[in-house]
């Protein structure tokens, strides 16, 4: 693996439809690869943190962001500079904290939660890694 990948539950229509809007928005032309955890081979403590979390695994493997932490990491690293002062506040203590109590109720409720708006941009098919 050479550039970080942005890992989702490709079983979740509510995450999918999400995960499309942050690929057209935030991490175009960053180079960062987005992947459902089902096609990676992933070792079983990230599978089970890829059952409940996004993550956002460096190319080394060695470090990882979940949740909360994951979308400060995606929205610092964004080639778009308007999103550096969202990724930054989400990085602040309080708002670490709110962000993280956020992102842990609607994970538990993704099911219930209505699909992101549908754009325009087709899905490109991003090769599995392993």
């Amino acid at each position: 693996m050479t550039a970080p990948v942005f890992v989702y539950d490709g079983a979740c229509g509510f995450c999918v439809s999400w995960v499309r809007v942050v690929e057209r928005r935030i991490i175009r032309g960053s180079g960062i690869q987005s992947a459902a955890w089902q096609e990676l081979n992933l070792d079983e403590p990230l599978r089970a943190r890829a059952r409940t979390e996004m993550l956002l695994l460096h190319p080394d493997r060695r470090r990882v962001w979940g949740g909360a932490d994951a979308a400060a990491a995606l929205l610092l690293n964004s080639p778009h500079v308007y999103w550096w002062p969202l990724g930054s506040l989400l990085r602040r203590p309080l708002f670490r904290d709110a962000a993280a109590a956020l992102y842990r109720w609607v994970a538990r409720n993704r099911g219930r939660l209505p699909k992101a708006p549908q754009g325009k941009t087709p899905r490109k098919r991003v090769p599995v890694l392993r």
